[in-house]
């Protein structure tokens, strides 16, 4: 083991790198840390409630103390830089952050498949998305404005800004009963399984959570049938396709 500086001060420039980079991981596990807790004690809708208001006023801190720190400008609440980038480049940032999330995901699944197998890493999934899925579904509403109780029109709307949507491709039809229908055309999990000649992964245990739960956080009147999701079989045109619709 290598000599470790007694102190902050002590370290070199290389350790002290090291240490903010670890402080930024412990902000951010800290956070969640918070807001498992505060579910656990409280309720999930509750922390939903408070997490809008801790995270701007968190966000909003910390970037003004960073800017100081490092020389940019904040302006309403985000780097100022950041409004000054090409359209298309804000389009990249999206999509990278889009990827980032999903391999974030990804990471985690087969951390936990190698360690202790597919059927506890599929039930840590499922039980992630019924935590992320309203969350997401409550930071899209708060996002756009969209109201309460907004109906199909709202979660239509929703479902157009969810991380997945910018790595995937998707799309809706209007039923002649009123009802909504989304598809997974283009999946990138999915596609890139099938560019090595695998089977789609099942993850139909993981959509009955997620797509009801981003629903109802929309509207909780709201109702969700699944058409078919792996391993279902389905047409060559789509992935998997959800249904939606409101109680006459």
């Amino acid at each position: 083991m290598p000599d470790a500086p007694a102190t902050l001060e002590q370290a070199d420039n290389a350790m002290l790198v090291r240490f903010a980079m670890d402080a930024f991981h412990r902000i951010v596990v800290h956070y969640g840390q918070w807001m498992a807790e505060v579910s656990h004690q409280l309720g999930y809708a509750e922390t939903l409630a408070l997490e809008h208001e801790v995270w701007e006023a968190s966000l909003g801190n910390q970037l003004k103390r960073l800017g100081q720190t490092l020389g940019f400008a904040v302006e309403g609440g985000v780097p100022a830089v950041l409004g000054k980038l090409p359209r298309e480049t804000l389009q990249q940032l999206v999509e990278a952050l889009g990827v980032n999330w999903l391999a974030n995901d990804g990471i985690w699944f087969q951390a936990v498949e190698r360690r202790f197998g597919m059927v506890d890493a599929k039930r840590c999934n499922d039980t992630c998305w019924g935590r992320f899925s309203p969350f997401e579904a409550v930071r899209i509403k708060q996002l756009l404005g969209l109201p309460d109780n907004g109906g199909l029109p709202a979660l239509r709307a929703a479902i157009a800004f969810r991380l997945y949507a910018t790595i995937n491709v998707q799309s809706f039809e209007d039923l002649d009963d009123g009802s909504l229908v989304f598809r997974m055309d283009a999946c990138r999990v999915q596609v890139a399984r099938k560019r090595k000649g695998l089977a789609d992964y099942p993850c139909k245990s993981a959509g009955l959570v997620e797509y009801p739960y981003f629903a109802r956080a929309i509207d909780p009147r709201i109702r969700t049938t699944c058409v078919a999701c792996p391993p279902d079989p389905h047409p060559e045109g789509w992935f998997c396709a959800w249904k939606f619709s409101l109680p006459a």
